[in-house]
């Protein structure tokens, strides 16, 4: 995620720039071929590519619409899991205590028990984060672009692919518990259960009565339902046949606009001719230079082809970078930063030491 206001416009354009290059080769064939070989039955009638170019405009929001839903809606379910995770921790801090134990504990013994679950639940959001992070079939043309490796080489990092989940893990959980975890294969969902069954052990000691035992359990079934709710935008992508027609679309649009903005700026050319041909000095320096601008004026649709497709291309790609929100890219939702900044909150709340810093990200990207 980018905390400025504006991101970098020079980022964007050093980002893109491969595709600026072959938008201006694209442009520039059929101008050659219009104005130097003489081919100027070759364009395309405006209208027509007008009607094209509104549909692929109506296609393209309609991706990052939904692209922007599917942010949005990661957004929330993360900060449901920060309120819920504090939920979690002053239960723990007030429901675990001696009132109903069969054998009291002592304040240091409890403290122990607090921190023991609390603990656990950062484990959770270790093993949450790190599935998130996972690699899928449709996401990993994205990382494998250039532009997209250059870019994360040199602007940000991803703790995920730096540091193995059994070592980020450990601190948080006992040996016997992460043989348990790694045995088996949702990391994240294990880990919950191995906390229901530490909360049923703490009721049968009486350090929880039945009604705080189950409105903890009910906390333990909302951790469930908002990892799914990531899980199932993770899991399920954007429907492919939209995303692989939207990119069809785009492409032919693009491939498309050299021959049909041609004609227009050779009839700008013409009009210059024609206000040139009234001059009463035709034989000037400046008079000569605008006539060969005015009779060659097509070739500043190369620009603009450029323009035109750099808008569409750079808008589609922002979308199909946009779709998955938890797979590692500038774009997404920080529950890296966030779940430091959760076990930073709830380790607080129950006093407990070696607390670690927030992160330290750089060039504005926290992820």
């Amino acid at each position: 995620m980018y905390i400025r206001r504006i991101f970098p416009v020079l980022a964007v354009l050093k980002w893109t720039r491969r595709h600026i290059f072959l938008f201006l080769f694209l442009a520039l064939i059929p101008v050659f071929l219009f104005d130097v070989l003489g081919l100027k039955w070759l364009h395309i009638p405006w209208l027509p590519l007008g009607v094209l170019g509104t549909a692929v405009a109506f296609i393209v929001s309609f991706k990052n619409n939904a692209s922007y839903d599917r942010l949005w809606e990661a957004r929330k379910i993360w900060g449901g899991i920060v309120n819920a995770s504090r939920s979690w921790t002053i239960m723990v801090k007030d429901f675990v205590n001696n009132d109903h134990a069969k054998e009291s504990l002592s304040q240091g013994e409890l403290s122990l028990v607090h921190r023991e679950l609390v603990h656990r639940h950062v484990a959770w959001l270790t093993a949450l984060r790190y599935q998130l992070r996972k690699d899928k079939p449709w996401e990993m043309h994205l990382k494998s672009k250039r532009s997209n490796i250059e870019f994360r080489a040199a602007k940000f990092r991803v703790c995920e692919d730096e540091i193995p989940i059994e070592e980020a893990i450990k601190p948080y959980i006992s040996e016997e518990e992460s043989k348990e975890l790694f045995a088996k294969g949702n990391q994240a969902s294990q880990i919950l259960g191995i906390q229901s069954k530490r909360l049923k052990e703490l009721m049968n000691q009486g350090l929880i009565e039945d009604f705080r035992h189950m409105e903890m359990a009910n906390m333990l079934v909302e951790f469930y339902t908002l990892q799914g709710k990531s899980e199932r935008i993770k899991n399920f992508p954007y429907p492919r046949q939209f995303a692989t027609l939207n990119y069809l679309f785009v492409w032919i649009f693009i491939i498309l606009l050299p021959f049909g903005i041609m004609e227009g700026f050779e009839s700008i050319g013409d009009h210059i001719l024609e206000d040139l041909a009234i001059h009463e000095s035709q034989t000037s320096l400046g008079h000569l230079v605008q006539e060969f601008i005015a009779k060659h004026f097509v070739w500043f649709s190369i620009p603009f082809s450029a323009l035109i497709s750099w808008v569409f291309h750079t808008m589609e790609a922002i979308g199909e970078n946009t779709e998955n929100p938890f797979e590692g890219g500038p774009n997404d939702i920080p529950i890296t930063d966030m779940s430091r900044g959760i076990e930073i909150d709830i380790r607080q709340l129950i006093d407990d030491t070696d607390i670690p810093e927030p992160y330290v990200w750089k060039n504005d990207i926290v992820m």
